[in-house]
């Protein structure tokens, strides 16, 4: 009978909530008696799963702000050629612009010289392909008797002339345009250098 009682004494559980005389989730056997052990490994293996959560939550986080940061660079980068897509069409268009205002200039004005009647059709012209230009967002530089300006200019000659200021713009050789914001073709200039100075200072 003794023997009876004693094998219905039960055993304590373990920590991990199963059964005596098993292999728990610590993977060491044990009878329950050592619980403190168990649940120590079961701390530690559940706080090294929250480290590599963690960890796994701060690479989603950078990646998805590289993936927000790539799509706004790739609409910018869309936006902008956009913007300036008929950049390349224009500055084949320019010279064409610059032969109209050489021929134009030859006109002395003079109405009844058969020249000036001849050159009348390519001012009508030459204003029309401005209107276009304008409509496209192409302004000239205003560069005449203005400073010099390296990020819109090209100082081709130097004069030295003490009526105007050092620096100052004394001729266009060349006009120079912006296409809405951007300048896609410098003004070719001459520039007015005092003795001792320096244009691009």
């Amino acid at each position: 009978m003794e023997e009876n009682k004693k094998q219905e004494v039960k055993q304590e559980p373990c920590a991990c909530k199963n059964k005596e005389n098993h292999t728990c989730k610590c993977h060491e056997k044990h009878d329950g008696k050592d619980n403190k052990k168990c649940m120590k490994k079961q701390d530690e293996q559940i706080k090294k799963l929250e480290e590599e959560k963690k960890e796994f939550e701060e690479k989603m986080k950078y990646a998805q702000a590289e993936l927000i940061n790539y799509r706004k660079r790739k609409e910018e980068e869309m936006s902008q050629a956009l913007k300036y897509a008929n950049q390349d069409l224009i500055l084949e268009i320019l010279p064409i612009l610059d032969n109209f205002e050489r021929a134009i200039s030859l006109d002395d004005n003079n109405l009844s010289d058969e020249l000036s009647k001849f050159l009348q059709g390519f001012k009508l012209m030459y204003a029309t392909l401005n209107e276009v230009l304008k409509q496209f967002g192409v302004t000239e530089i205003d560069a005449y008797q203005k400073p010099f300006d390296e990020s819109k200019m090209e100082a081709l000659m130097v004069d030295h002339d003490k009526n105007f200021q050092d620096g100052q713009v004394l001729e266009v050789l060349l006009k120079g345009y912006e296409l809405k914001d951007r300048v896609i073709r410098p003004c070719s200039v001459k520039v007015n250098q005092l003795e001792g100075e320096d244009i691009n200072e």
